[in-house]
C-alpha cells in the first residue's frame, strides 16, 4: 500500500477505536487492542498469540494472553457497538437478520464447551466447539454481529469443568435455537431495522422459535425438515407430503449470486391455512427444487404479511448463504478460529476482536468506494481484503 492509503486505513482504524474506547478500563488495554486488530488484518498466516504479539512488536505472547483473560474491559459492550457500527453502515428497512453456527475443531477435552458433536463445517462428527451467530444482510453487504457459545448439557453440568474453564455462575445450558433466540432479542432491543429473519432447519424445526417470532409479528422464512409437522386447516402435514399434493407451477428464479455465479432454482409457495392468525398475516411452505435433480427439495415456513412476492420470498431465503459466506472471511481472513484460549472469557474476547475487525474493514471498503467515486475510472479495492 502507498502511504497515503496506509494513513486513510489508520484514520478509519482511529475512527473505530473512538466506538470502543470507552469500554476499557486503561489505556494499554486500548492500545493493545488497536494492535490486536491491525494483527487479525494483516497478512499473517496463523492469527494466535505468538503471531499477534509479534506483529504487535511484544518479544512475548503475554501482552495478547492479559487482553484475552484477565484485562478489564467489557466484552459485551464492545459486542453492542460492533452491531451499531455494522448497521451504521449496512442498516436499510429491507434488512435480513440470519441466525446460523459454526464449528471450531480443537484437541483435547480442556476448551470450553468442547465435545464430539456433530460440525456443519466438517461435515461430520468432531472433537469442537461450536458458535451460534447472528448475520445481519442487505443490499449493502454483510456482516456477522453478534456471538454465543453453545455450552452442552454435560458442561453446563459439571461444576469441576466450569470452574477450571471459568464459565459464568450464570451460564446455563441452551439450545442452539435459545440462543439465537437471545441474539435476536438484543437485536430488536437495539432497534435494528430488520425486515426479515431467516435460518436453516435447525432453528425453523424449533416451534418455539417460530411462535416466539409470530407473537412479535416478526416475518420469517425458516427452513425445515421435510418430516416437520405443519398445521393446515385442522390437520398436521408433513412438509414433503404437503408439497406432493400441490399442483402449482414452478418458477425458476435465482436466490442470489454464488461463487459460480447466480443460483438457480425452481420455486413454489403454498399457502398453509392456519387458524387463529392475525388479519392480515399468513403462513406458507415454499419449496425449493434443484434445476435437473429433481428430487432435491429444500423447504421453508414463512410468516409474513399478505401477500409477498415469490421473488421477494426467494430473496430473503437465498441471504441465508450469506453468513456462510461471512464464516469463510472471518476464518480464513480474519483468525476467526485460530484462537488457543480454552477459557470462556478468551473465546468471547477473540470472537468479538475478530467481529470488530470485520467491522473495520467494511469501514475501509466503504470510504473506498467513496474515494472511487471521485476518480473516475479506477477500480475500488475488494471487499473484505486487507
Amino acid at each position: 500500500m502507498t502511504g497515503e492509503e496506509i494513513e486513510e486505513w489508520e484514520k478509519e482504524l482511529d475512527v473505530v477505536m473512538s466506538r470502543v474506547g470507552r469500554r476499557f478500563a486503561r489505556a494499554e488495554a486500548r492500545q493493545r487492542v488497536k494492535g490486536y486488530i491491525r494483527g487479525l488484518v494483516s497478512e499473517i498466516k496463523r492469527k494466535n498469540g505468538w503471531q499477534l504479539a509479534e506483529h504487535i512488536g511484544d518479544q512475548t505472547p503475554d501482552g495478547v494472553q492479559r487482553l484475552l483473560s484477565t484485562a478489564v474491559w467489557d466484552v459485551e459492550g464492545v459486542r453492542d457497538d460492533v452491531r451499531t457500527a455494522a448497521i451504521d453502515l449496512l442498516g436499510e428497512p429491507e434488512g435480513i437478520l440470519v441466525v446460523d453456527e459454526t464449528g471450531f475443531l480443537k484437541k483435547g477435552m480442556k476448551s470450553v464447551g468442547v465435545k464430539r458433536q456433530y460440525s456443519g463445517t466438517a461435515g461430520r462428527i468432531e472433537n469442537c466447539q461450536i458458535g451460534v451467530f447472528l448475520g445481519y444482510a442487505s443490499s449493502q453487504g454483510y456482516a456477522l454481529v453478534d456471538r454465543e457459545l453453545y455450552l452442552p448439557a454435560e458442561w453446563a453440568q459439571d461444576e469441576e469443568r466450569r470452574a477450571e474453564a471459568g464459565v459464568p455462575e450464570n451460564a446455563r445450558f441452551a439450545t442452539k435455537p435459545e440462543l439465537a433466540r437471545q441474539m435476536l432479542e438484543r437485536a430488536f432491543e437495539a432497534t435494528v431495522p430488520a425486515r426479515w429473519v431467516t435460518g436453516d432447519t435447525v432453528y425453523g424445526d424449533d416451534r418455539r422459535l417460530r411462535l416466539w417470532l409470530e407473537a412479535r409479528f416478526q416475518p420469517f422464512i425458516l427452513a425445515v425438515s421435510c418430516n416437520e409437522a405443519l398445521w393446515n386447516g385442522f390437520q398436521q402435514v408433513r412438509a414433503d407430503k404437503l408439497a406432493a399434493q400441490q399442483t402449482e407451477q414452478w418458477v425458476t428464479l435465482s436466490a442470489g449470486e454464488g461463487a459460480k455465479g447466480p443460483r438457480w432454482y425452481d420455486w413454489m409457495c403454498v399457502p398453509l391455512a392456519r387458524l387463529g392468525v392475525e388479519p392480515g398475516w399468513a403462513h406458507w411452505l415454499l419449496v425449493r427444487r434443484h434445476l435437473t435433480k429433481l428430487d432435491d427439495l429444500a423447504y421453508y415456513v414463512v410468516f409474513a404479511p399478505a401477500a409477498p412476492l415469490l421473488s421477494q420470498l426467494v430473496r430473503v431465503a437465498g441471504a441465508r448463504w450469506t453468513i456462510e459466506e461471512g464464516f469463510e472471511f472471518t476464518k480464513d481472513d480474519l483468525g476467526l478460529d485460530h484462537y488457543e484460549v480454552r477459557h470462556w472469557a478468551g473465546w468471547y474476547r477473540h470472537i468479538t476482536l475478530v467481529l470488530l475487525a470485520q467491522v473495520y474493514l467494511m469501514a475501509v471498503r466503504q470510504q473506498a468506494q467513496a474515494e472511487e467515486k471521485k476518480r473516475p475510472g479506477t477500480r475500488p479495492a475488494p471487499l473484505f481484503t486487507a
